[in-house]
């Protein structure tokens, strides 16, 4: 098969983070949509390529036991959240890219494992991951431990109301 590239017009790149903190009970959950990426396949060569747009992180959904429920968070709040992200959290001037370059593409199992090294926010860190199919798509999900690559998850109310450290990331290409 030869070298597909997919774009957010075809493909799909999720964020989810978790509340945590004294007054969680009034935050939310959520799930964020990069807008602007592309994905490289390239299975001939075993290599999976990918540049995101950091700065075209949005909120789609404030998230509840696992589930969408917009009903939660009122769209004038989308906009405070995503600068928030861009200017405190992911530092967009100075990181605008995040990029993720394979160095393997095993077959394993039903699925393939995929390792390689993400960049982001100036650090880069190994990164190991299946890529599982789901009926038409391929999708692969991993956990980033913020931390690891210098990001402060975002904190409000004197630290009363925070973002856990770990995030999960979903991108779904098809098949």
């Amino acid at each position: 098969m030869p070298e597909r590239t997919f774009t957010a017009a075809d493909a799909d790149c999720r964020v989810y983070t978790f509340k945590e903190g004294v007054l969680a009970a009034v935050a939310h959950d959520l799930m964020l949509r990069v807008e602007r990426f592309s994905v490289v396949v390239d299975e001939e060569r075993g290599c999976v390529n990918a540049s995101l747009d950091a700065a075209s992180l949005r909120v789609v959904t404030a998230m509840k036991h696992g589930r969408e429920a917009p009903e939660l968070l009122a769209s004038h709040n989308f906009e405070k959240i995503e600068e928030n992200l861009r200017n405190d959290v992911l530092e967009v001037r100075r990181f605008p890219k995040v990029e993720f370059r394979s160095s393997a593409l095993t077959p394993e199992g039903e699925g393939y494992r995929v390792e390689g090294e993400l960049q982001l926010h100036g650090r880069t860190r190994s990164l190991r991951c299946m890529a599982l199919r789901e009926g038409d798509v391929w999708r692969a999900e991993v956990e980033l431990h913020q931390p690891d690559f210098g990001i402060r998850p975002f904190t409000a109310m004197l630290g009363a109301l925070r973002v856990k450290p770990l995030v999960t990331i979903v991108i779904s290409v098809p098949v």
